[in-house]
């Protein structure tokens, strides 16, 4: 803080008293004019300005407030002001919070924001701490009809405890600058928020403060690493499934999620899949990479947390004798590979784009660091968000307007599919270009539809699929995983465990409890047929803005 002095005692005084509130209101008329928020670090504050990758969208579409339609919301001139948050704490103060803390802290922001907040269980762990889910939403009981659900899970080592507490704070943040940030209401707005803070909440029991390296705490009570117990793409994982992981894997399975990421500690870089290859034998540093048919996305959703980060674009090695990554970005596998690991599991099972967060050098740096992290962090945790926004989404329905559920899709030439929800909806995050998307669904004739994915906005595609006597196939891959670079057939495609419900909430205790998943499905692939093209021209609402481009197939 800067010390006081100058002509007379008495005017430094008063400066020192009336200076830091004309400050702070000046800052504040700031921050209401123009929507932005200050970091406070020290005296001085930092302002990163947003600079997109090239295929950052800034178009997203809302509900007219009439609910006669949907128009375009321009949020291209907010992303490209200045930008940075001064979070508001409130009673979350940047220390560590443990289980029972963390929870009370959880249940008292749903009674401080009870319309924009829900808290639910998605299970227990081994030792029978609950695995608390909070949605932020301006729905948080209720799926917003079209629009996706993302999620955060920190913590999944226990050990590794930053991402833990900035989860905490960027719920903090959504809900305490809602009312008054243009950008934040239009994301929750928009878009279902699953915050788990920590899915390994025995491991970070058994941890130490100010631990940089090592193991402990790393895996559950059980001794088992979470983040190698999911059923894997390339190999067999014969490790006993653990109760956190089977939690993950219900919830997973119920609710749809378009977008995902899971925070880590113990280095600075985004990690995207896949984290394992066909050809590992012994897991070492430096491996080939192991590339998704949607590498181009997963790079780009990478390279979104990375550049809005406050260091990781650098590429800066935690150590002299740990790797570089290039803009702060690195293939799983390519880093080394790893067997059943969450974030392919997300994707090869359930057509979730998850990449992995490793957000600080030390796994649990001591506590007056937090700040600093959350500062890097935060505008990170919000720009990947909105990434769920851009590429294509829509609905596919019967010649009667009826939603088809469970409907398998595909993008040509790229083999990992996935599913529509009860409402028919389905969403893709797609850079810019032209596409093809396959569409099956039991009882249905297929389809081939033709589309176009631009820059400034989502494509909305809306698909009817005309009845057929003949069976379709189930495109999404299920456990057991699939052989490698095989295409679908009956020895290796299962039915979809899920039934893509809806949770119910039980009003006494403010927590979510999930129906039972149904389950059906046929195994083998028609013929494609290939529909022509309509494109619905571009409309523009009554203030001029721009409206999705549509297709209506």
């Amino acid at each position: 803080m800067r010390h006081c002095f100058g002509f007379g005692v008495l005017v430094s005084l008063l400066w020192c008293v009336v200076g830091p509130v004309f400050a702070a209101t000046q800052l504040h008329a700031a921050r209401s004019a123009s929507g932005l928020q200050e970091v406070a670090k020290g005296s001085d504050a930092e302002v990163r300005t947003f600079e997109p990758t090239s295929n950052v969208g800034h178009i997203y579409s809302l509900d007219r407030a009439d609910g006669t339609g949907q128009y375009a919301f321009d949020n291209f001139s907010i992303a490209h002001e200045p930008r940075a948050y001064r979070p508001d704490v409130g009673a979350l103060d940047f220390v560590y919070h443990n289980q029972e803390e963390m929870t009370r802290y959880l249940r008292e922001t749903v009674a401080r924001y009870p319309n924009l907040t829900a808290l639910y269980s998605i299970g227990k762990s081994a030792q029978g701490r609950d695995l608390w889910v909070l949605v932020v939403s301006a729905s948080p009981y209720e799926h917003m009809l079209g629009k996706p659900d993302v999620k955060y899970i920190g913590n999944i080592h226990g050990n590794e405890a930053v991402g833990r507490e900035l989860l905490l704070h960027l719920i903090q943040y959504l809900v305490s600058s809602y009312s008054s940030d243009p950008y934040i209401k239009w994301l929750l707005d928009n878009t279902r928020i699953h915050i788990l803070p920590s899915l390994n909440p025995d491991g970070y029991a058994a941890s130490k403060e100010g631990t940089c390296d090592g193991g402990q705490g790393r895996y559950n009570s059980r001794g088992f690493d979470l983040n190698r117990n999911f059923p894997d793409y390339f190999k067999q994982n014969n490790k006993r499934s653990q109760p956190e992981t089977e939690a993950v894997k219900d919830w997973i399975s119920k609710i749809q999620f378009v977008l995902s990421g899971s925070l880590h500690g113990g280095a600075l870089v985004v990690s995207y899949p896949y984290d394992n290859t066909p050809n590992a034998i012994f897991h070492s540093y430096m491996s080939q990479p192991s590339l998704t048919p949607d590498d181009d996305v997963f790079k780009h959703l990478s390279l979104t947390y990375a550049n809005n980060h406050g260091k990781m674009s650098r590429g800066v090695a935690c150590k002299t004798a740990s790797p570089s990554f290039e803009n702060g970005i690195t293939n799983g596998a390519a880093w080394y590979p790893l067997t059943g690991g969450m974030q392919d599991f997300n994707y090869v099972w359930h057509g979730c784009m998850e990449v992995t967060l490793e957000v600080s050098c030390c796994k649990f740096p001591p506590a007056y660091e937090l700040r600093k992290y959350w500062d890097d962090n935060q505008l990170s945790l919000i720009k990947f968000l909105a990434e769920a926004h851009r590429g294509v989404q829509g609905f596919v329905v019967d010649p009667t307007g009826n939603p088809v559920e469970r409907a398998q899709l595909k993008i040509k030439g790229r083999d990992i599919g996935f599913t529509t929800t009860k409402y028919g909806e389905f969403w893709r995050v797609l850079l810019p270009g032209v596409y093809k998307l396959e569409v099956y669904a039991d009882g249905y004739v297929p389809k081939d539809v033709d589309f176009m994915v631009v820059e400034q906005h989502p494509t909305l595609l809306n698909v009817t699929l005309q009845p057929s006597k003949r069976t379709t196939p189930n495109l999404v891959q299920q456990y057991p995983a699939p052989s490698i670079n095989k295409q679908p057939t009956l020895d290796t495609v299962a039915t979809l465990p899920t039934g893509a419900g809806l949770p119910s909430v039980e009003p006494n205790r403010g927590t979510v409890q999930f129906p039972d998943p149904a389950a059906g499905g046929a195994t083998w692939q028609p013929p494609v047929q290939r529909p022509a093209l309509v494109e619905a021209p571009v409309l523009n609402d009554d203030v001029g803005k721009q409206d999705r481009l549509i297709f209506t197939v």
